[in-house]
């Protein structure tokens, strides 16, 4: 194994180890707070799917330190030459055989089966790599989604707290002729909507801190929270041409190596045309005193040239072939897809960030401005009620809507890194 490869593993499953041990220790709590390189981290070592491709290819190394040993030796007795009947000519009585027989195979048989061996384990290692980008991109949607969930609990929060305020204002105006039992009424549905969405909200988080476990292969039970403080993502496409696709990709280089592994299966199918020797050794003990003891040294070579023979492996060498055309093709087809898709997704989420500007700068300040207006006015009791919910319903709908366009961008960011394997 590289050694800088191992630290790096080392260091994984050091993390992973402290992560873990800290969710472990305090399941209760919800005090834990998990960053997202720490939940990969975890992912990268613990995830059960993973930990199958890595078996996979210690098997594969394991059939490989196996390729060359040869077939095992074949040792044997019999009679030879057995009369039916007793007869007294001591040369006519047969003899006792002991025999000894190994096969030689091609030594270029055995190299080109391990080489063809290891090719299949360096395949589990590129299926390893296309699984964890899969599962990474996983927890990535699932830790942003998380994030936006929170964003939006804080405004329920806040929506919350707003409408209660407004509705004790109204039932203390109330006595006075100030306020309506309508507006009342109002205010009431809309707090216990927003309640349901706060409960709606929280099993939503709580979906996602049971997906994350899932991902991590810990208890589901376990409770922690995220980093809510991470810095907006910003996002920044990266030029990426088909050269620079075929290089990131691990579909790619799952193919490539599929490729190198079906030639290599060539190679050894090729070197079926190569003779096998095979040796025999026979030692005859005579029953009767008056004959010698015998022996019979036979040494055979198949051969593989001979029409009814070759017509197999000379078909299976012509069908991998095709077989490498096709991964070809698919090859040169996922390369379009990719920088086609890539193309695309970067288009929209520029469109997002613009949209997301725009909200921010634009959108949300004129109707919180609207809000507060209408709420001063409201407070000097130059205004009603409805007006004031409509305000605040008018700013509640925009944030709500800037928080599913942020979830989109996240969510479209994840899946362009997951095109370009980042």
């Amino acid at each position: 194994m590289n050694p800088i490869k191992g630290n790096r593993m080392k260091s994984r499953f050091g993390i992973s180890c402290i992560v873990v041990l800290g969710l472990l220790g305090h399941p209760a709590t919800g005090q834990q707070r998990l960053s997202l390189d720490s939940i990969l981290s975890v992912v990268k070592t613990r995830n059960p799917m993973l930990k199958s491709f890595a078996s996979r290819a210690q098997a594969m190394d394991a059939y490989a330190q196996g390729a060359r040993s040869w077939m095992a030796p074949e040792v044997g007795g019999g009679l030879w030459m057995m009369p039916y009947q007793s007869v007294s000519d001591p040369r006519d009585q047969g003899q006792i055989m002991l025999s000894v027989q190994q096969k030689f195979t091609h030594p270029a048989k055995f190299r080109a089966n391990q080489g063809y061996l290891d090719s299949k384990a360096a395949i589990e290692d590129a299926n390893e790599t296309v699984a964890f980008n899969e599962l990474r991109a996983q927890a990535k949607m699932t830790y942003y989604q998380w994030l936006v969930l929170e964003k939006r609990k804080r405004v329920l929060k806040e929506n919350e707290e707003l409408i209660s305020l407004l509705l004790k204002v109204a039932e203390l105006r109330y006595p006075y002729n100030q306020s309506k039992l309508s507006t009342i009424y109002l205010a009431q549905g809309r707090l216990a909507e927003v309640r349901n969405m706060m409960l709606m909200n929280d099993n939503q988080i709580l979906q996602r801190n049971i997906n994350l476990n899932q991902l991590m292969n810990i208890p589901g039970d376990i409770r922690y929270t995220i980093d809510t403080l991470v810095a907006f993502r910003r996002f920044v496409p990266e030029p990426m041409d088909t050269g620079a696709f075929a290089q990131r990709r691990s579909d790619v280089q799952r193919i490539d190596r599929s490729i190198q592994a079906m030639k290599l299966n060539q190679v050894l199918e090729g070197y079926q045309a190569k003779p096998d020797f095979n040796v025999s050794f026979n030692h005859m003990i005579p029953r009767g005193s008056e004959m010698p003891s015998q022996f019979m040294l036979l040494g055979m070579i198949s051969i593989p040239i001979a029409p009814w023979s070759s017509r197999m492996y000379k078909a299976n060498v012509a069908g991998m072939n095709r077989e490498i055309e096709a991964m070809k093709s698919e090859r040169a087809a996922i390369l379009n897809e990719a920088q086609g898709m890539t193309a695309s997704m970067a288009s929209e989420i520029a469109t997002l960030e613009r949209q997301m500007e725009n909200y921010e700068k634009q959108i949300l300040p004129a109707l919180r401005k609207n809000y507060q207006t209408v709420m001063l006015a409201y407070e000097e009791n130059r205004e009603e009620l409805p007006v004031v919910i409509e305000g605040w319903e008018a700013l509640n709908m925009m944030q709500m809507q800037y928080l599913d366009t942020l979830q989109r961008y996240y969510e479209m960011t994840v899946n362009y890194e997951k095109q370009v394997e980042k």
